[in-house]
């Protein structure tokens, strides 16, 4: 997909959220959600990710990742405090701070 019909999808999906979430379907809601989440991880600089590094997780103020690896447009790590075994997550949810 171009970079300008990526953004159309996320539109369509983001408006799908706003009428699922008007209807109470909480279900749809968080699907799409994830589904723009992997969609906006293809504008990530993957650049600005290091490994063996602990990044907080956007809109979850106390919610942090360290990251082990990254594959494609995930990150494979761990919560930091959390009990799960390796887990991935797409890399638009970590909190990165742009260079330059």
């Amino acid at each position: 997909m171009t970079r300008r019909e990526l953004e159309a999808y996320i539109a369509e999906k983001r408006e799908a959220m706003r009428k699922a979430e008007m209807l109470g379907v909480e279900n749809e809601y968080r699907v799409l959600e994830r589904q723009v989440l992997i969609a906006e991880s293809y504008f990530i600089d993957l650049s600005l990710i290091e490994p063996g590094k602990i990044y907080k997780i956007i809109s979850n103020e106390n919610h942090y990742f360290k990251v082990e690896y990254i594959k494609g447009t995930f990150v494979w790590g761990f919560f930091v405090g959390g009990e799960e075994k390796e887990t991935a997550i797409p890399v638009s949810m970590l909190q990165l701070n742009k260079r330059g």
